[in-house]
């Protein structure tokens, strides 16, 4: 498949820019031109065009070990000889992936560092709010008992439950005074006597 490298470009910056663009996948490069239009292609051009930039063997072997094609890329070395060749890319892609592998297991840790200080900050900042409400309340129940014992003295004997006599004295009520007023004597009844001219005495 044709992948238009650049259109209607300087013929340096175009080429420089298709050889920025192209390293990661290691392929030819050719300068095609359609209709007075200059186009930069990985594939050869179907009217008139040239290569102007060839991929070594080292770059196609790297290129089929970083698609994972290793089985390709031996092959490809096998057929041109160049099993030296594919032994060291082979290395040199084996250190780059190791190096990214590390690379991915450092800041992994890194991260799990990150989470594991600010779990242990959240449970440091717990504890200390918890230590500050318990020290207000602590303030707080010591400033009511100061109070309680300014107010006992202004309240007197009342305020204590009668120490002295060991229980409270029995104030009279109302129904006990009526129980201790003496009862008043029955009345006397004297049969009257009616006299003449109906007068009565009694």
């Amino acid at each position: 498949m044709s992948r238009p490298i650049a259109t209607g470009l300087p013929l340096c910056l175009a080429l420089l820019l298709s050889l920025a663009a192209m390293p990661a996948w290691a392929q030819n490069i050719y300068k095609c031109t359609h209709g007075g239009q200059v186009e930069y292609t990985d594939k050869p051009c179907a009217g008139q065009g040239e290569l102007v930039h060839r991929a070594s063997d080292a770059d196609i072997i790297d290129r089929y070990l970083r698609l994972g094609q290793d089985d390709a890329a031996r092959g490809y070395a096998e057929s041109h000889l160049l099993q030296g060749l594919y032994e060291q890319r082979l290395a040199v892609h084996q250190q780059a992936v190791a190096a990214k592998a590390r690379a991915q297991a450092e800041e992994a840790a890194a991260a799990q560092q990150r989470l594991a200080e600010a779990q242990q900050q959240e449970l440091a900042d717990a504890e200390a709010s918890r230590d500050r409400l318990q020290r207000e309340n602590d303030a707080l129940r010591q400033q009511n008992a100061d109070y309680q014992d300014q107010l006992t003295p202004a309240q007197g004997i009342y305020a204590s439950p009668y120490p002295y006599w060991g229980a409270p004295p029995r104030w009279p009520r109302h129904g006990d005074r009526d129980n201790h007023r003496p009862s008043p004597p029955p009345p006397n009844f004297h049969p009257c006597e009616t006299l003449a001219g109906g007068r009565l005495r009694c």
